[in-house]
């Protein structure tokens, strides 16, 4: 990695902001519009974004690409943000619909169906020491990845220019020491984080020791003779709290779940669609994508 590359400790916010605007002027970065409205249901404001326009990814996604191609190797230059680790760098996600979301990808191909390993929590401590926000793992297929090339994602604070938190932080607040809430009926486990968040070094083994304990808490515990993980789940962590969540399917009654959705935030296609979710209500889908209690 060159010197301009890597990254300066206390630097990655504000390259974040720079990169993004140039890939907004170059056009390497097309966010994808939405609209949204908070829904109440099981004691939660879910924030759900409505999709004003999909055509320009459903064009990049029709656009002929050789067998098995993979967007981040090699990874467009225009995203390109910092070197995150040795084995990590960051890129901006090409077509996002939250402002500054970040991905923290492997350099070399690794699957997203393996567990996440030292250098995944590292690359994770660094970015949650510099950006206050929440970083996220679609642990496989049914957890809702949509590439097949290691990734966690973070989307820094304010989730909404007008709301700093979090939809699910009251029920996280009020799990806290528990290790479950009784708002969730699906498979999940809750860890408090106290950590030193300038101290990445210090901090990643510990994340890893506390992502190993959940996987255990929800039936899936690591296996150190087998890198290829043994079920789906959505991985969510902040500087307070991590959450995980077992997975049976990426969508239910057509409408399509990553982590997001456990952190009370859904994205729908169109206003048909939004008043489906209205109608069948958004803790349903989540526990039918999850594996009920």
């Amino acid at each position: 990695m060159t010197s301009e590359q890597q990254l300066v400790p206390g630097m990655l916010s504000d390259r974040l902001v720079v990169r993004t605007q140039q890939a907004l002027d170059s056009g390497a970065l097309q966010p994808i519009a939405t609209e949204y409205e908070q829904l109440a249901a099981g004691g939660l404001e879910f924030l759900v974004r409505v999709v004003a326009n999909l055509e320009r990814k459903a064009k990049a996604k029709q656009a002929p690409k050789p067998k098995n191609f993979n967007p981040f190797l090699p990874y467009e230059p225009g995203l390109f943000v910092a070197d995150l680790s040795e084995t990590h760098v960051g890129l901006l996600n090409k077509f996002n619909v939250v402002d500054h979301h970040l991905l923290m990808v492997t350099r070399d191909f690794v699957s997203q169906e393996t567990w996440l390993d030292a250098a995944d929590c590292l690359a994770l401590a660094i970015v949650l020491g510099e950006l206050d926000g929440l970083a996220f793992y679609n642990g496989g297929y049914a957890a809702g990845a949509s590439q097949r090339h290691k990734h966690l994602q973070m989307v820094p604070f304010p989730f909404l220019p007008e709301r700093m938190g979090l939809p699910i932080d009251p029920l996280m607040a009020a799990a806290k020491d528990k290790g479950r809430s009784k708002a969730f009926p699906f498979v999940h486990a809750i860890a408090s984080l106290s950590l030193d968040w300038s101290a990445p070094a210090q901090v990643a083994p510990q994340l890893l020791a506390t992502y190993r304990h959940l996987l255990a808490a929800i039936g899936l515990p690591w296996q150190s003779d087998n890198s290829q993980a043994t079920g789906a789940y959505n991985l969510l962590v902040t500087r307070e709290w991590m959450l995980m969540v077992l997975r049976s399917q990426p969508s239910f009654s057509g409408i399509a779940i990553n982590s997001l959705g456990f952190a009370g935030s859904l994205l729908v296609r169109n206003t048909q669609e939004l008043d489906h979710l209205k109608t069948i209500g958004p803790m349903t889908v989540l526990q039918n994508v999850g594996v009920v209690c």
